[in-house]
């Protein structure tokens, strides 16, 4: 295993049982009272009362925090938000927090409060997966929504893009950690502040809010709490953050009506639409086949595969993120029967391989992946095999037409089966799908989710998406079998059993648009089997099956060249080469031209084979754009999905 230390907070516990950083030497909240401490100094310091009763029907208020602790903020302010606040507004919370608390002490912490238990359950239960990088927390069915940033402040703060209304600043004492309370970290806060945001916080010393006044902030002291005399209160008085590069600019567009239409009901779109509806749109999806989940994320056993690189990639970090956002949905299935976190091993088949995987364990937690020995190995996956490997503990396998029904079953998701759009058009200020002269349906917002199909419409045309031909097989269990424990990868896969039969494949073929299961690729996939474990493959008698007799399925996978999804509004193509024309001679340039965006329309297409993971994050990324919310991944990130970059590389390039 290795040595790579894990982020989570290290503590030791008092006589009351209260925690106390060992990293900080300091509490993470007053003895004395700490609730009643940061509802003075948070939530009355940010008149969070009055400001939650004032929200108008589906308003929201976002909440930034420097030090996520033991989340007893967050807590009282969900608390407070779920007394105030309309039924349907909504709360974003954003935390910074460099050592979380492992899953174990914050439970223990939590446990102090008893009359948190309603929200602090809630938490615990979604406390699941939190790895470095962004994870996204959705509670309360989505009305609350808590974005944790995991890393140092000043790594993770540059990376978020959003405007945040309300400040609470709460690191450890300025004494115990200087960097939370530096100027270049009140200078992100003052990036990242709406206009007139609100801050407040415990300190009180001269250096701090002399470096907020400089970051752009108004503070004045305000009465402590307790035994201390003083706290600082605020607001933000600067200037508004600069613009943008136009082309990842977010759309300025806002129907007077929140009502969308989403084409394709697989993973990305029922992922899209659960988004969307979560935060009070009218949903209507639109099918051609009679249900939902038909085509690629149809298969019986989909395997949450994180293929990594050791170099903090933008594809790493949205596979991270996206692991861990699809990691606490699962939590809501049924184990055994639509999910198993059994784990994943990926063998290390080859030297290449071995090496890649020894970068990997050096680069992340160890219980987010670890190396082990064949005998490690065999032991864990409960069968004999060729290699060690690399071993994901929170992984598993998923039925994904059961995920696909968990997103898409919403009161305000309506599905429209055997609907076939064929052509769209902007009529009266609302996007129309045609098959043919019928109209099937009509929004003022269409999002583009049906896989490569989405370049049959004009708008998506350009969009460089291809389809690769993928085959798996239904092998039946045998009481032998069942012995595998966990899936294990090399370069197919196999998946322990799921009602009897096990999951193995899956092929590639990038030349075939046949969708009729092979003889060929199913005795392919028996040779898969054989490559990963010969064991395997004599408890399932393999030697006994007949190819042209296995039972299967194919499906197309969607990808992009740089194998990252395609996700974001859509601009019209010829309009924006004529905008950005300069770019083909000097890359550097910005021109102050808006982006000639199509009003209403966007995508989430292009996850290859790793939807699971990507898919249902890029629902929440595409909300953020449409909502014009915090984004939930990292605005480098956001800009490696966005369908602009293709058009900007072709002009760059010199390639109109």
């Amino acid at each position: 295993m290795t040595d790579t230390p894990t982020p989570y907070a290290q503590l030791d516990w008092d006589a009351q049982g209260q925690p106390h950083s060992r990293q900080f030497d300091d509490v993470y909240f007053a003895r004395e009272d700490g609730l009643g401490e940061t509802r003075h100094v948070f939530l009355d310091g940010n008149r969070l009362t009055e400001r939650f009763s004032a929200l108008p029907a589906g308003g929201r208020v976002v909440i930034g925090e420097t030090g996520f602790g033991t989340g007893t903020n967050f807590l009282c302010a969900w608390q407070l938000f779920e007394r105030c606040a309309p039924a349907d507004a909504q709360l974003h919370f954003v935390s910074v927090e460099k050592y979380p608390l492992s899953p174990a002490d914050l439970q223990r912490a939590l446990a102090l409060w008893p009359e948190l238990a309603p929200w602090s359950g809630q938490l615990l239960d979604h406390y699941v997966a939190i790895h470095p990088g962004f994870q996204r927390l959705l509670l309360a069915g989505g009305r609350v929504v808590l974005t944790l940033l995991i890393g140092d402040a000043l790594d993770m703060l540059p990376q978020l893009d959003g405007q945040i209304d309300v400040w609470f600043l709460d690191g450890f004492a300025p004494a115990k950690n200087l960097d939370m309370w530096s100027l270049p970290l009140f200078q992100q806060l003052a990036r990242l502040s709406a206009p007139d945001a609100s801050i407040a916080t415990f300190a009180s010393t001269g250096f701090v809010r002399r470096a907020l006044i400089e970051a752009g902030f108004a503070m004045r002291r305000v009465p402590g709490y307790g035994t201390k005399w003083e706290n600082l209160s605020g607001r933000y008085a600067g200037p508004p953050a600069s613009a943008d590069k136009p082309w990842f600019a977010r759309a300025a567009y806002r129907p007077e009506h929140r009502e969308a239409l989403v084409i394709g009901a697989g993973l990305a779109g029922c992922a899209t639409a659960a988004s969307l509806a979560a935060r009070g749109w009218q949903v209507t999806l639109l099918e051609r086949h009679g249900a939902i989940a038909e085509e690629a994320s149809g298969n019986p056993q989909g395997v949450l595969y994180l293929k990594l690189s050791a170099h903090g990639t933008a594809l790493s970090q949205l596979i991270v993120s996206g692991f861990g956002h699809t990691r606490r949905l699962l939590q809501r299935l049924q184990a055994g029967a639509d999910w198993a976190p059994c784990g994943v091993l990926q063998l290390a088949f080859d030297a290449k391989e071995s090496e890649r995987q020894a970068r990997l364990a050096e680069a992340f937690p160890a219980d987010l992946l670890h190396n082990l020995d064949q005998a490690q190995a065999e032991a864990r996956a409960g069968i004999q095999l060729p290699a060690g490997g690399l071993f994901y503990p929170d992984a598993g396998w998923v039925h994904p037409p059961a995920l696909c029904r968990l997103l898409a079953e919403h009161p305000q998701v309506r599905l429209l089966p055997h609907r076939e759009a064929l052509q769209l058009r902007r009529l009266d200020g609302e996007w129309q799908a045609l098959d043919g002269e019928q109209l099937l349906a009509s929004a003022p917002v269409v999002v583009l989710a049906g896989a490569a199909d989405v370049t049959r419409f004009a708008a998506a045309a350009e969009l460089p998406l291809k389809r690769i031909r993928g085959q798996i097989s239904r092998l039946p269990q045998t009481p032998a079998s069942a012995a595998l424990a966990c899936v294990v990868c090399a370069e197919g896969y196999v998946a322990p059993a799921r009602q009897g039969e096990h999951t193995l494949g899956a092929s590639f073929d990038f030349h075939s648009n046949d969708l009729t299961p092979t003889t060929a690729e199913h005795a392919g996939n028996l040779e898969l089997l054989e490559e990963i474990s010969a064991d395997l493959a004599a408890r399932l008698n393999t030697e006994q099956l007949d190819p042209a007799l296995l039972q299967g399925r194919a499906a197309f996978r969607c990808t992009s060249p740089d194998y990252l999804p395609i996700v974001g509004p859509l601009a019209d193509h010829a309009a924006f080469a004529e905008a950005y024309a300069v770019l083909s001679k000097d890359a550097r340039q910005v021109p102050d031209v808006p982006c000639p965006w199509l009003d209403g329309l966007y995508v989430n297409s292009g996850h290859g084979s790793r939807g699971l993971i990507t898919a249902p994050l890029c629902g929440e990324l595409l909300a953020a754009w449409l909502d014009d919310e915090p984004l939930p991944v990292p605005r480098s990130v956001a800009e490696a999905c966005h369908p602009n970059r293709f058009a900007l590389r072709t002009l760059i390039r010199g390639k109109r």
